[in-house]
């Protein structure tokens, strides 16, 4: 949203600058689910698409799911500073590139991130001032452990290994701004959605405010 004032000075905007808003949880969390529930109901968020160097998978669309590109040139771009977080998982390379991010954000438009501890840190690193993270937490291991189990699509090994990895991937709560423990789904997706506005509203994130404020306190 713009606004502005108008004078003797001219017109002057006040737009805002998009965020950066992460979302990591454990395996089972709910992250996923909570994510496809923003997206559905915030007209001004859009997922961030991520570039791998893993072979495309029957149904999944270029562009849309991944961007899909051999290890040469994401080993290019890794040279070049073109990623804002990148990884090295199972013998394939994920990572964000840089500058859709930040023509999204120069436009107003914020971003949703669904990656790890590590892929925040990198984010936090790249560009901390337009980083907003929330974790999610479980109510409790058993809750945790039957919604792997209720999802039916991996063995039992995979889910002792979810859930060992999980108790690692919980130590980092206390890096994110934002700890949401997730009960209840609506509850919790009207949370994230209460930190998304008032994030907006942060005074950093309003580009020309203070040329905006000094034009009203002169009478424009």
């Amino acid at each position: 949203m713009t606004t502005g004032s108008k004078g003797q000075g001219g017109f002057v905007e006040v737009h805002r600058r998009g965020l950066m808003l992460v979302l990591s949880s454990p395996s089972g969390a709910g992250k996923t689910t909570i994510s496809r529930r923003l997206l559905a109901l915030e007209d001004g968020l859009t997922m961030s698409v991520s570039m791998t160097t893993r072979p495309k998978r029957p149904g999944e669309v270029s562009g849309v799911d991944y961007h899909f590109v051999d290890l040469t040139e994401f080993n290019v771009m890794i040279n070049r500073g073109q990623f804002l977080e990148y990884a090295k998982v199972f013998d394939n390379y994920y990572g964000t590139p840089r500058q859709a991010v930040d023509i999204a954000l120069s436009k107003g438009q914020d971003v949703l991130f669904d990656i790890d501890w590590q892929g925040t840190q990198q984010l936090a690193q790249a560009a901390r001032e337009d980083l907003v993270s929330v974790f999610i937490l479980p109510p409790d291991t058993q809750t945790l452990e039957q919604r792997l189990r209720a999802r039916a699509q991996d063995s039992a090994e995979v889910v002792a290994h979810r859930m060992s990895k999980a108790a690692d991937e919980m130590s980092h709560w206390a890096e994110y701004d934002y700890i949401i423990i997730n009960h209840d789904l609506d509850e919790s997706v009207n949370r994230v959605q209460a930190i998304l506005t008032a994030e907006r509203l942060r005074r950093q994130r309003q580009v020309g405010l203070p040329e905006f404020v000094k034009g009203l306190r002169q009478g424009r």
